[in-house]
């Protein structure tokens, strides 16, 4: 397919207004007008005809130089590779349409050959959506996780810079502006909701009251909504989001082989930490409304009071493994009779019904780690006999209309459980029995702190718990760990029978120690080397 080299003129015919064409009078001086190149390009996928068009060059010699490098980027396929042939024309159509330099011979001729992508001037934005096409076999929520990194965070901000021009002092830039944001988003938190306060103080009644309460009310519309801020551990999530794309491009030798995203220092952000309902704690919240940690977990008793305040409710048996046997929300209400073993007392952790958005999705639990196998007492397993008898009572009432998920928690229709009604109604129940707040979660971290407080193994506990290191457990346990070090130091030093009350000591500050016996010789004598012998 060779290409045409022409000369145009922009020139028109006075009285009629058309282009002369080359008919053009001045058409024979050698620099009127402007060369411009046409080269038909190999038909795409859906057979469409396409050319490679430039225009705008001064000499025949310009031309016919950039016809020559589109040949030659077209002689790079073999003649009976289609897909390359293809490949390349796509290149050349994109070139032609942006009106961007043709690619270098030499880069373009290696990317081919080692099944890179042609185009070296790719985006950020553009390899983002390239890696998010390939994770398709990601879980659900890890891919939408995934998915609003790159659309809320790094398309905005490194989109539109080059691939293969990403530096370290991009990521900073990125991060700053978050944190700089997540200063706005307190600030304006802090406005609506203290112009929310004051509404409140206005009274109802009166021409005076009801203006200014129509005037705070207008204000509070013009205001941004409540937002969330960025925090550390989602930074951390979107530097590792970035870290795991710009890794899949090392690998396909679309960048160099040096990635940024292992190289930006974050904020320090700790985790909280799970802390228990002291006494203190709770008058702590009682007075102040606050709660001392994100993470909250009852005390055995606490949780002793909610088991027996809900004891003969429907899903009895569902808080009752979550408190014990520390399931997260979603495997609970995924679990299947098939997932039961009466016969070994254990229970089989292999799917979970999660939330995307608000509808409800069968898949597989969070981690590797989280298919496991969980030991269950003689008690759970009584429950669970009751459990079932009840089931199979709701299940002849509803008759025809039952459906059939063979699932251990259904709504009373065999309908899957839907997770977030799950933790509303646990929310209400706490309430109602008049207990310290917790999330639903943390109903799972009290399972922990109860098996730890029991003496239990922590790898046990953390095989439990389906955790895939029991640095996670650790970490995550460390300040109950703490209080259960504490605990056993105290009860270590009460296993030793003291003569004397502690506190008490000698007039002269020193405990008394009885008279060391000194050695004797045979014959009953002190020995003459001894300090008795010379006191003597």
């Amino acid at each position: 397919m060779n290409g045409t080299v022409t000369r145009r003129c922009s020139c028109r015919n006075p009285e009629t207004g058309n282009p002369y064409g080359t008919q053009c009078p001045k058409r024979a001086k050698k620099r009127h007008g402007a060369w411009s190149v046409v080269q038909e390009l190999v038909p795409g996928e859906d057979g469409k005809r396409r050319r490679f068009r430039r225009s705008g060059f001064a000499t025949s010699a310009a031309a016919t130089e950039e016809l020559n490098k589109v040949s030659a980027l077209m002689a790079i396929p073999e003649e009976d590779d289609t897909a390359g042939q293809i490949a390349i024309s796509d290149l050349l159509e994109a070139c032609s349409k942006a009106k961007e330099p043709l690619p270098d011979y030499d880069e373009t001729r290696r990317r081919f050959a080692v099944g890179q992508s042609l185009n070296s001037r790719m985006t950020v934005g553009e390899w983002l959506d390239i890696w998010l096409a390939g994770r398709k076999r990601l879980r659900v929520t890890g891919l939408k996780r995934y998915e609003c990194d790159v659309r809320v965070h790094l398309k905005p901000h490194l989109g539109e810079i080059r691939l293969d021009k990403l530096r370290v002092h991009h990521l900073d830039k990125m991060f700053d502006a978050i944190n700089e944001a997540n200063i706005e988003i307190v600030e304006q938190n802090a406005q609506r909701r203290s112009a929310i306060e004051l509404l409140k103080t206005v009274p109802w009644k009166g021409a005076e009251n009801r203006a200014r309460r129509k005037w705070l009310q207008a204000s509070i519309d013009a205001m941004p909504p409540f937002r969330r801020v960025t925090g550390a551990s989602t930074q951390a999530h979107i530097k590792a989001t970035l870290r795991a794309a710009l890794n899949v491009a090392i690998a396909q030798q679309e960048m160099a082989n040096f990635n940024p995203a292992e190289h930006v220092e974050l904020e320090p952000g700790a985790k909280p930490k799970a802390l228990v309902w002291t006494d203190e704690r709770v008058e702590h919240w009682l007075a102040t409304g606050e709660k001392p940690s994100p993470v909250m977990v009852w005390t055995p008793e606490q949780t002793g009071r909610f088991l027996d305040f809900i004891a003969g409710s429907r899903l009895y048996l569902l808080w009752h493994l979550i408190a014990f046997r520390g399931l997260r929300r979603g495997e609970a209400c995924g679990l299947r009779w098939m997932d039961l073993d009466l016969g070994s007392a254990s229970l089989s952790v292999a799917t979970q019904l999660v939330q995307d958005g608000w509808e409800v999705i069968e898949g597989a639990p969070k981690t590797n780690s989280g298919i496991r196998l969980v030991a269950l007492d003689s008690e759970s397993l009584q429950y669970a006999r009751d459990h079932k008898r009840q089931q199979d009572m709701e299940r002849r009432k509803a008759s025809d209309k039952w459906k059939l998920t063979g699932r251990i928690f259904t709504q009373e229709d065999g309908s899957w459980l839907h997770p977030g009604k799950v933790s509303d109604l646990f929310e209400r129940l706490v309430a109602a029995a008049d207990l310290p707040p917790i999330r639903l979660h943390d109903l799972r971290h009290g399972a922990a702190t109860l098996m730890l407080a029991a003496g239990i193994d922590i790898k046990v506990v953390s095989d439990t718990l389906g955790h895939s290191d029991t640095r996670i457990t650790r970490d995550i346990y460390q300040a109950v760990l703490d209080d259960l070090a504490r605990a056993a130091a105290e009860a270590v030093v009460k296993l030793v029978p003291r003569a004397r009350a502690r506190g008490r000591s000698h007039g002269d500050g020193q405990a008394k120690l009885p008279a060391m016996r000194k050695p004797r010789t045979p014959e009953g004598t002190p020995d003459e080397g001894t300090d008795e012998a010379h006191t003597a």
